[in-house]
């Protein structure tokens, strides 16, 4: 692309105001605002989709559409050797997936994993109230959000799918060739496809104002606000790891990224790396407007609808507060304000518990209790899970022709 190609108009003038939390850890790294040229390349990234996975879904879609789905399941379970005289367009993808890049490092994978799942329940807090509430304030993100049924299918049932993609991601050797942290995340990136291919077909999609639906800039902001943003608010409720670890947690977001099908030039090199590209995705993404607002409110009374087995009622009004009160605390009032939620909330949860969090990763660096710190992090997390929904497959929330 050249300097005089047109960016789509969601893409902002000039840098947004990025929201305070990442502000202030860029600022105590180091980290710069995105160049003219970097921010431009921002812009420039809105109108890039995924190829490889779009090729593959548009030559599944041609003609005998079951059958081609069937050996694209057959070569997730178990590679593409496991298909028999596969078709070349089928082999090609399946084949620069499968290609393992000189940079992997799967003992890397594995600590960074072990790392994610001690974060326990407090770390999907984090993702929930921070990372997925805080996205709506990106509302180049929510045109694709509504038009794919989020409000009809709800903000439970999004963040229930994509907390089940992350725990399988982080599972004890999910992303393993045909693990399940693997398998979900080809899938995601085929969903992904599904939802450009529906709403570019679309008469009404207005390419020149939104740019292409879930791109190369919306994905590498996802991508790390779904695995490493946790990580960094989990600073602020005591949840510490030791610095090989922050740097295994950017290794395993790299190689996700990888599979998840988003350009090398957007993926972290390092923990330094990922909140850089938080900062200067966010520079370019934090646009809210009244879509944020419509997609915030009925996340935050989720919590009212949550599953209890005992004192329901009050259990749910304890947790809607309790959520509030992270959200306020890492996003701040100003946020909470143009979400349109409470901006006098207490930051009471993280408070209570930044002490026993710092006094479990403490105990963490005695090597004979990281492991058990991850199982009981990932006990937490699968309990988190059957508090919010009965049960979740990954995709069900997004509404699109087959």
């Amino acid at each position: 692309m050249t300097a005089t190609t047109a960016l789509p108009t969601r893409h902002p003038v000039e840098p947004c105001t990025v929201p305070a939390g990442i502000r202030s850890f860029a600022a105590m790294l180091r980290l710069r605002p995105p160049s003219d040229a970097e921010f431009r390349r921002l812009g420039e990234a809105l109108i890039e989709g995924d190829q490889p996975m779009d090729r593959l879904v548009q030559w599944m879609h041609a003609e005998d559409t079951e059958t081609r789905r069937a050996w694209f399941e057959q070569a997730l379970l178990g590679g593409i050797a496991s298909v028999a005289e596969a078709p070349p367009e089928l082999r090609e993808f399946f084949e620069q997936v499968e290609l393992v890049p000189a940079w992997l490092d799967r003992e890397k994978l594995r600590v960074g994993a072990r790392a994610m799942r001690a974060g326990g329940a407090d770390g999907l807090y984090l993702a929930r109230d921070v990372s997925l509430l805080g996205g709506y304030l990106y509302s180049g993100f929510n045109v694709t959000l509504l038009r794919t049924g989020a409000l009809e299918k709800g903000s439970n049932q999004r963040f229930a799918e994509t907390t089940r993609w992350a725990l399988d991601v982080i599972s004890e050797g999910g992303l393993e060739p045909g693990g399940i942290g693997y398998r979900s995340t080809i899938r995601v990136r085929w969903i992904h496809s599904m939802v450009r291919r529906h709403l570019l077909a679309q008469p009404d999609w207005d390419t020149a104002a939104w740019g292409i639906p879930i791109n190369q800039t919306d994905m590498a902001a996802t991508l790390i606000g779904a695995l490493v943003a946790p990580s960094i608010g989990g600073i602020g409720m005591g949840i510490f790891h030791r610095p090989a670890e922050y740097e295994a947690v950017a290794h395993l977001t790299r190689y996700v990224g990888r599979l998840m099908g988003v350009s090398d030039e957007f993926l972290p090199r390092d923990f330094r790396d990922c909140v850089r590209i938080l900062f200067h995705t966010s520079a370019a993404l934090a646009t809210p407007d009244e879509t944020s607002r419509q997609l915030a409110s009925p996340m935050a009374e989720d919590p009212l609808r949550w599953n209890y087995p005992r004192f329901a009622a009050l259990r749910r009004r304890l947790a809607r507060e309790q959520h509030l009160s992270i959200s306020c605390a890492f996003l701040g009032r100003r946020a909470m304000a143009l979400l349109g939620l409470p901006t006098s909330t207490l930051p009471w949860y993280p408070v209570l518990r930044f002490p026993v969090n710092a006094m479990r990763s403490a105990l963490r660096a005695v090597p004979a209790l990281a492991d058990r710190a991850a199982d009981r992090g990932i006990a937490e997390q699968d309990a988190f899970m059957r508090t919010m929904v009965d049960d979740v497959a990954i995709g069900h929330s997004a509404s699109v022709t087959h």
